[in-house]
């Protein structure tokens, strides 16, 4: 069964009533981001129930050293860590000398979170009643503002239903752990403290890494909305915590609220993170409460004008994909080309590392339809960025010649992901950052970003992928051994489809781009060449290993085989499998997972996604056919790329039960771990399902093409598309689409193959 408390809403996700069992999934679910730092909906006062305490800076990370029982050369040294940082939201609270604590009250009732997205707001409020038998109200307000990304706003208000004192005691705090530190150890070093009237500072450093934080508040208490200007009454401070006292006198329904500034200053942006820190703090108090509040909403309306998809007639299906647009924004805004899209973004620590191919797979798609074209380019750039380490990360392996292997897992360019068979075997993700360059040229047009440093890239991989394949004299034929697919519960295999496909496919294309900028950037070309020293030669023996690409393929159910081994397995499709079996990954062993046909994630059929042209609609019908039946989708990738291909192959119901899943994986926790925070990447693959799966939108020869579809439990919907720098309005409907332009020049655009011109700012209807 899946969970069901998140109330069905258009704009907000709202949970009601007090439950302990479900704290740690909401503190996921609630979480609030701004692109350079997030967190997880912690409770700002003390809690002494279960409870996952969760602060996250962009960019900042720590390298545990890899604990595993048997070295294999070439392990990672490390894995990256995504840090817990230090704790800036907490506010203890004490009402006539008794702890606030909602574990321990005699009663909570009226408990209500709500994450109104279109604002980019957490609200929460509860009446409860202490054990020494006082009844309060208790409101909270809390964001991380667009704006000012290094700043985080609380508005905390009590009412007592008697006369009271309350204290509030508002602290920071940079003695922090991580739930999953593998030796127990801290990662921060505290450097200073300091304080100053209602301004609080600990700045800490992380080990190994040394990165600097300050983190800091500001604070201000309110009397029925009126600033006391009251100073702390007491200080409590050790080397890594500063916890200020403010004692207020309320009478029976007075409101008495603690205004909270806080956040972080980090040295990659900063010389003296005090003092920057200080400055955000003076930016805040200029501003104001209720402006920093307005402000907010404005720069989420912006946000939401652009990338807003909306359903009508089905309030689940909708709430689920704002959810996944509100996430990625939270996560990843596009303003610094030194970071990427974690899988985990601001909400949890699984998963290590900042970095993955879900970035160039699922997420640049979009980030390129839904923000300016800079965006994307930034993620390609920051692959770019960190060829070097691509090359080194191969010369560990064995390979030469400026061979460059992406790591699976990173933070900074080297791999740090410490489990092998994905480490030296998920070879793939180096085809998912080829391709990338070629949708990002596709998709805008922009050629320039190729001979500048993308082809630099396509060559490392070019390379690698010449010197990775293996001639086999019995086949005379390429092969490609020991890898493990995007399906990974199956590791160790020879010629996994996709990963041969996309070998090949990579070595033709970085050939076409070379010939296309040796004829058109000349001097691209001759720098290049001479930094990379490649001569016609090596590109030779790099074009055989192309053109004999060995794919395994079945005659009998013609189709191309995951693998070599794929029918010695016990062929037992999912729907024959024992409900109480399931997931696999929690009820099986690692072992009879492995010897199973069940797939994790879409596999062979991911590359019927990434080179759909490459293939007939027949042979599409017969992968899916074959495959998807064995697909227990227990990856959180899974599902959009499913949903996608059953919309083209016209089974709406199925294309629309797999958008329900991709789109409410967290919400209704289908895996059973949203505690552990959201996967965030995976979102961008719901946006697909839409836009690409019930929209049908392709670029072809440089035009638009639509083919809409709509489920039958929607009366319409909705999304925009920025191309190349025009943006285009589409609305399904039923029985007809619509289609508007915001902008200056008519375009063409292909609906089910015919050619539709949409002028500026009318309506054309199909």
């Amino acid at each position: 069964m899946n969970q069901d408390y998140i109330k069905p809403d258009n704009w907000s996700i709202i949970e009601e009533g007090f439950d302990a069992e479900r704290v740690k999934s909401s503190e996921s679910l609630f979480s609030i981001g701004n692109g350079a730092m997030g967190q997880r909906a912690n409770f700002e006062e003390h809690y002494s129930g279960k409870t996952f305490q969760g602060s996250y800076i962009a960019g900042i990370y720590y390298p545990d050293k890899t604990k595993v029982g048997w070295w294999k050369n070439g392990y990672p040294e490390y894995f990256a860590k995504v840090l817990n940082a230090p704790n800036w939201i907490g506010i203890n609270i004490e009402i006539n000398g008794e702890n606030l604590d909602l574990a321990k009250c005699q009663s909570v009732s009226n408990f209500k979170r709500e994450l109104n997205m279109k604002e980019g707001i957490y609200y929460r409020s509860f009446n409860a009643k202490m054990q020494n038998g006082l009844e309060i109200k208790v409101k909270v307000t809390r964001f991380l503002s667009l704006d000012i990304d290094e700043l985080g706003v609380i508005n905390y208000e009590i009412t007592p239903n008697a006369d009271a004192k309350i204290v509030f005691k508002p602290y920071v705090d940079a003695g922090v752990h991580n739930e999953d530190a593998n030796w127990e150890e801290k990662f921060w070093e505290p450097l200073n403290v300091q304080h100053n009237n209602n301004e609080a500072f600990v700045t800490a450093r992380t080990f190994k890494t040394h990165f600097t934080a300050t983190t800091f508040m500001q604070n201000a208490i309110l009397l029925n909305g009126e600033n006391t200007n009251a100073l702390p009454v007491n200080i409590e401070k050790t080397n890594e915590k500063v916890a200020f006292t403010y004692e207020v006198a309320v009478a029976n329904g007075q409101t008495a609220s603690i205004q909270k500034l806080g956040g972080y200053t980090v040295s990659m942006n900063h010389e003296n993170t005090q003092k920057a820190a200080q400055t955000v703090i003076a930016e805040g108090l200029k501003i104001g409460f209720t402006n920093l509040v307005e402000s907010q909403k404005q720069a989420w309306a912006k946000i939401w004008e652009m990338s807003d998809i909306t359903i009508d007639g089905d309030v689940k299906a909708q709430q689920g994909i704002r959810f996944n647009i509100f996430q990625l924004n939270q996560t990843y805004l596009g303003k610094d080309s030194r970071l990427n899209i974690g899988p985990k973004g601001f909400t949890g620590e699984k998963y290590g590392g900042s970095t993955y191919w879900d970035t160039e797979a699922y997420c640049i798609p979009f980030y390129m339809a839904t923000k300016d074209q800079q965006v994307a380019r930034n993620l390609l750039a920051y692959r770019y960025n960190q060829l070097d380490k691509a090359i080194e990360n191969a010369e560990k392996l064995g390979f030469t010649n400026g061979a460059a292997l992406y790591p699976m897992v990173t933070m900074n360019g080297e791999e740090c992901h410490n489990e092998w068979e994905i480490t030296f075997e998920e070879i793939h993700r180096n085809g998912a950052i080829a391709f990338a360059i070629f949708n990002y040229h596709r998709f805008t047009g922009d050629y320039s970003y190729i001979p500048e440093k993308g082809l630099e890239v396509l060559i490392g991989i070019a390379r690698f992928w010449h010197q990775r394949a293996t001639y086999s004299t019995y086949k005379n034929q390429y092969v490609i051994l020991g890898v493990t697919g995007p399906n990974e519960y199956e590791n160790n295999v020879n010629n996994n489809f996709y990963t041969n496909y996309l070998a090949k496919w990579c070595i033709d294309y970085t050939i076409e781009q070379i010939s296309k900028v040796q004829n058109e950037y000349s001097a691209d070309y001759s720098r290049i060449m001479s930094k990379v020293n490649l001569d016609d030669a090596e590109i030779a023996h790099w074009k055989k290993v192309a053109d004999k690409m060995y794919f395994p393929y079945s005659e009998e159910h013609d189709v191309y085989l995951q693998q070599d081994g794929f029918l010695d397995k016990e062929l037992v499709k999912v729907h024959d499998l024992d409900k109480s079996q399931r997931p696999i990954n929690q009820k099986w062993s690692w072992d009879r997972i492995l010897r199973s046909p069940y797939i994790k994630q879409a596999d062979t059929l991911q590359g019927f996604y990434f080179f759909e042209d490459h293939f007939s609609k027949e042979q599409l019908e017969k992968h899916f056919d074959f495959y998807e039946p064995f697909t227990v989708h227990e990856s959180s990738l899974s599902p959009c790329v499913h949903s996608i291909q059953a919309a083209v192959l016209g089974r709406m119901e199925q294309a629309y039960t797999f958008y329900l899943r991709t789109s409410r994986l967290d919400l209704d926790d289908y895996n059973k771990e949203v505690e552990e925070g959201l996967h965030i990447t995976s979102m961008a693959g719901t946006w697909m399902s839409i836009v690409e799966g019930f929209g049908g939108m392709r670029v072809k020869n440089n035009a638009l093409h639509f083919e809409p579809r709509i489920p039958k439990e929607w009366n319409g919907y909705s999304f925009k598309i920025n191309f190349r720098n025009q943006i285009l309005k589409v609305a399904v409907h039923q029985n007809e689409t619509n289609f508007t332009l915001e902008g200056e020049t008519a375009i063409s655009v292909f609906v089910n193959g015919k050619e539709i011109l949409v002028e500026p700012n009318s309506l054309v209807t199909v």
